[in-house]
């Protein structure tokens, strides 16, 4: 059974719905369901992230957060300027999944799915791979 890891980033407030339908969306993408999921990983500024929290609670996956600083030293396929902005680092989502999961873009399964949700918010999510 493969497991994996979810890298997500969001904008601030943004809907426990709209990051289930970027989650459900993104592992689709890979024909995974919620059952292969290990655990998620952000960036430590989304700490206190109601959404994010409450996505990890209701599912019972543990959430891993990662400064700005260890986030910008690993290359992704995907960096963003305007993350670069607002978060002191290139990329959210592949960087914590790929810290997250202990692998590299090799094993990034999704890069980074964006879902704009019903209210208005963003949420990007990556997937990596757990190579046990």
């Amino acid at each position: 059974m493969i497991k994996v890891i979810i890298g997500i980033g969001c904008d601030r407030n943004a809907s426990l719905q709209t990051l289930q339908a970027a989650l459900t969306q993104a592992l689709q993408q890979c024909g995974l369901d919620g059952s292969a999921v290990a655990g998620l990983a952000s960036i430590d500024k989304k700490n206190d992230e109601v959404a994010l929290l409450q996505l990890a609670q209701n599912q019972g996956w543990p959430l891993h957060f990662y400064p700005a600083e260890q986030l910008a030293k690993i290359p992704v396929p995907n960096p963003s300027a305007v993350v670069q902005k607002y978060m002191g680092t290139p990329a959210v989502a592949e960087a914590a999944a790929l810290i997250a999961a202990n692998t590299d873009m090799q094993n990034l399964l999704v890069e980074k799915h964006k879902h704009l949700g019903a209210d208005g918010k963003n949420a990007t999510i990556s997937i990596a791979r757990i190579i046990e």
